[in-house]
């Protein structure tokens, strides 16, 4: 057996994953780094914080469903720590690597050094400290194996010396370095008892929909979804985490339900007498805080963590399952008539129908200025067929999960789990794990200024990242929350809590040696995208939008259609 340093193994059994890039804020890892360039293809992104870093390689885990490496020394730390919060929300594999103290400095007050490891809990499925390199292998392939397996999410090391140096130098017996960790590691088959009787209460509804979450994306299940959807003839909503896996214009989609969602979609649900979850955690973001289904409603939910079956819902039938697997053998298992839901179907598309032509006033492309239900609209019209949509949260992901239609089936989109300012170094991560396919990154500018340096980033690096910023020169998400502080009407100094200065975007990118292109009209839009699809490098896009254009929330106000006859509650 060779024998090799730290810094080998480690390096070694990065690439033999098949990992290329990671993600870092100098000094981390040297050794490891030096030993990438000398054996490997990896990548070794710099970035401008750590927190970015860890957007970067979780951007890169949901767009390549493989691990992605962020580091840091033992200072940055609880930075990187605090930039794995949207990795653990979604359930990304991302392994983060940080130094530690040393033996003979802890507790003595060393420049800079703080007690960071117990940081690293609540937002890691797995966290583990590398005291000796004789547990390196073992316990990198334990942070590899959790964060690919079941419901995948984040983990972490700590490899002793401040940049880990005390693992790097050392010498250790080389074992296995390579294992195929990515997601789903393992897939498990539903239970035929449990199984038989979800089907038997699917069979017996007469308004059910399907609402797909994460874990059918992770289980890259969508052809499968699609294939059920059709063969049952029942109508399907995706959560946000799930927005790619049904096309927007097929007749049986519904939208995205929920607090950041289609108003049609959540009048659906709510009017289903059988929802059946799969891949979903049921959380308050996807059911609008479990209002949508009510609480009272039959639910059949099959999901690959256990202790997520059932959580939320009192009347479930659940199933553990991998997503894949579990529409696979509802697929085999359907033996109804073609058109048992027919008219159910009928009624959720005008209900869609409804809500579309509700918008006419607001898809206006001469209305001055622009409002982003257009913008994203338009957006949806041209993006390349293989395009990856990466969206910030708050009204960025409100806007997305209303407007954006993904209608090829190699459109793909990934969302911020809860961290604004996610979407711009999430975006350079994600482009760097597929550079097969263009990335469009959609934030605002109040999202856009949280990580703006990692635009050089991008241009160090030339990433062909598309930024797309609804620039509405705010963070006007911040209206609601103030017209009742304020007495039900903006007065005095509001203003101060909110508006942001007029900056020109496009200005600031091109400082940063990123084309930049300002849009004020909806008519420059299609000559923008063409620019940015014809640009090698980075391009940010700034639309100038209405200010005053608040995102829409979900609610649970029922449609005004009435329900058929024959399906009436």
């Amino acid at each position: 057996m060779d024998t090799v340093t730290g810094a080998q193994y480690l390096s070694r059994t990065l690439d033999a994953c098949g990992v290329t890039a990671i993600f870092l804020v100098p000094t981390a890892l040297t050794n490891t780094l030096f030993t990438m360039e000398n054996e490997t293809n990896i990548k070794r992104i710099v970035a401008h914080g750590e927190k970015a870093t860890a957007y970067m390689a979780d951007g890169y885990a949901r767009a390549t469903n493989r691990p992605g490496v962020c580091a840091a020394q033992n200072i940055g730390g609880a930075n990187l720590a605090a930039g794995l919060r949207d990795a653990y929300l979604a359930n990304s594999p991302v392994l983060a690597l940080t130094g530690g103290p040393y033996e003979w400095s802890r507790g003595r007050n060393y420049y800079q050094e703080i007690e960071d490891f117990p940081l690293f809990k609540p937002v890691t499925k797995y966290s583990g400290q590398v005291l000796d390199v004789k547990r390196l292998p073992d316990m990198l392939h334990t942070a590899l194996r959790h964060a690919t397996s079941g419901r995948p999410g984040p983990t972490h090391l700590e490899l002793a010396g401040h940049t880990g140096d005390m693992i790097e130098a050392q010498n250790i017996e080389a074992a296995v370095y390579s294992n195929n960790y990515e997601v789903p590691l393992h897939r498990t088959a539903p239970d035929p008892e449990a199984f038989a009787v979800a089907l038997a209460a699917i069979t017996a509804s007469s308004r059910p929909v399907i609402v797909a979450g994460g874990g059918v994306r992770w289980s890259r299940a969508g052809a499968e979804l699609v294939a059920f959807a059709e063969r049952s003839g029942i109508p399907v909503a995706t959560s946000l985490n799930s927005k790619d896996v049904f096309p927007a214009d097929h007749k049986l989609s519904v939208g995205t339900p929920g607090l950041y969602a289609r108003k049609s979609a959540n009048q659906v649900v709510l009017e289903a007498d059988l929802v059946i979850f799969i891949g979903s955690q049921t959380g308050s973001q996807v059911t609008l805080t479990w209002q949508v289904p009510h609480p009272d409603t039959r639910v059949v939910h099959f999901d690959i963590s256990p202790e997520q079956v059932g959580n939320q819902y009192k009347n479930t039938i659940g199933v553990v399952s991998d997503a894949r697997l579990a529409l696979t053998e509802l697929i085999k298992a359907w033996d109804q008539p073609a058109n048992k839901y027919e008219t159910w179907a009928e009624w959720t598309r005008a209900v869609a129908k409804e809500w579309r032509d509700s918008l006419e006033s607001v898809m206006d492309k001469n209305v001055d200025p622009m409002r982003p239900e257009l913008l994203v609209g338009e957006l949806s019209n041209l993006l390349p067929d293989n395009a990856m949509v990466v969206s910030d949260t708050g009204h960025a992901g409100m806007w997305t999960a209303a407007h954006l239609d993904l209608t090829k089936p190699e459109q793909t989109y990934l969302r911020a789990a809860g961290s604004l300012g996610w979407a711009l170094p999430a975006g350079i991560g994600a482009q760097i794990g597929r550079p097969d396919v263009p990335v469009v990154v959609f934030t605002g500018d109040g999202g856009a200024y949280y990580h703006l340096s990692e635009l050089e980033t991008a241009a160090r690096w030339q990433v062909p990242v598309t930024f797309v910023v609804n620039d509405n020169r705010s963070l006007n998400q911040e209206i609601n929350p103030y017209l009742p502080a304020y007495g039900g009407t903006l007065h005095g100094k509001h203003a101060e809590l909110w508006h942001f200065d007029d900056v020109n975007m496009a200005d600031v990118a091109e400082s940063f040696g990123v084309k930049g292109i300002r849009v004020t009209k909806a008519s420059q839009l299609e000559s923008a995208m063409q620019q940015a699809h014809e640009t090698p490098g980075p391009v940010l896009i700034d639309v100038v939008t209405d200010i005053g254009a608040v995102a829409p929330k979900g609610t649970t106000e029922r449609s005004s259609i009435a329900l058929p006859k024959g399906l009436a509650k």
